[in-house]
């Protein structure tokens, strides 16, 4: 997976820069820090860093409100907060939704409503809250927090925050359904696929909320539904799985929590026909539908997706009533998902 040595590493760097600012004088909220010095924006200190490539490169992120969209194209960056402590209180925020019509006189669309954009390999982000506040998908529309486009793609101990879309794990599908449906920063792109890892974070949204093509692992992480006014709330997974790719998501020791009503949620659905999520030891809240998997009409998903799960617990794991174009594993089958296998 991520070697575990540049995962300490950038821990240990962290650690030691906040120990040396606590017997400064000098406020630090609101301010980001590199080697080169101090900034008032994430922008900011990632432009810098692009231009003195030989600088470490790690942002410092002190706790404030940082109201800007970030496009992180720095290869091996670490941008994180000062400590889980401090995550809260340590936001990234925009407020984009897919229905804006702009001044060309279409629509924002989805995949440039994102408050963060990582198109970077082995970015590492650390106790940050990642914000689209622009409000439910009824209203907004789409509204991504984080746009994750890099391989090797590290992000723990952070919190995304949104309603529609809140976190988009890229390459897209290759082909678009609707005109304009990817415009955005890789709509033209090649579909590179990506290798994701996310540890101890929450997310939250309703429709939809994590979305995408990757392979994507998710370790101790809360997937929190959000209520909004309508009979069925919300899907928590929508993957767009290539036919090629081994992985889908894997949701491993993940907690599904909801302040829905009981059985008014999806844990996914297929925005692909090859759509792949195995929930592995997960524990299941009351708002999981009995059925628990939607196949957004798709009938040959039946036979193409993969969703599957084993071991899991709660009020909304009860397998009896689960598709039969759903899979439960065996322990044998189980073992076969790893982090290591998946990052290979």
């Amino acid at each position: 997976m991520m070697e575990n040595n540049r995962e300490n590493h950038n821990k240990n760097h962290c650690d030691s820069e906040i120990e040396m600012k606590k017997g400064t004088e000098m406020p630090m909220e609101g301010l980001v820090e590199t080697e080169n010095g101090t900034f008032s924006s994430i922008q900011e200190a990632l432009d810098d860093l692009e231009h003195h490539p030989d600088t470490v490169r790690r942002i410092l992120v002190h706790p404030g409100i940082y109201e800007e969209q970030v496009t992180v194209r720095v290869p091996g960056v670490t941008i994180c907060g000062e400590s889980r402590e401090t995550t809260e209180q340590t936001v990234i925020t925009c407020a984009l939704g897919a229905r804006t019509i702009l001044g060309d006189g279409k629509k924002r669309g989805t995949f440039r409503t994102y408050t963060m954009f990582v198109d970077a390999p082995d970015v590492t982000l650390e106790n940050l809250t990642i914000e689209n506040g622009a409000g439910p998908g009824t209203e907004a529309g789409q509204a991504i927090a984080l746009y994750a486009d890099g391989d090797r793609l590290c992000v723990r101990g952070c919190r995304l925050l949104g309603w529609q879309d809140t976190l988009f794990t890229a390459p897209l599908p290759p082909k678009e359904i609707e005109k304009d449906g990817f415009i955005g920063p890789k709509q033209f792109a090649p579909r590179t696929k990506t290798r994701q890892y996310y540890e101890d974070c929450y997310i939250e949204g309703e429709v939809d909320f994590i979305f995408g093509g990757a392979m994507a692992w998710f370790e101790n992480c809360t997937l929190f539904s959000k209520n909004v006014d309508r009979e069925i709330k919300g899907y928590v997974t929508a993957p767009s799985t290539p036919e090629d790719q081994r992985f889908g998501y894997v949701m491993s020791h993940c907690r599904f929590e909801s302040n829905c009503p009981e059985k008014t949620v999806y844990l996914g659905r297929p925005w692909r026909e090859w759509a792949k999520v195995v929930l592995l030891n997960c524990e299941i809240g009351a708002h999981i539908r009995a059925e628990g998997w939607n196949d957004w009409g798709k009938e040959l998903a039946h036979e193409t997706s993969f969703f599957a799960e084993y071991g899991c617990f709660g009020q909304g794991a009860d397998l009896s009533n689960r598709p039969d174009w759903t899979h439960q594993l065996t322990k044998d089958q189980a073992e076969e998902y790893s982090v290591a296998k998946m990052f290979e």
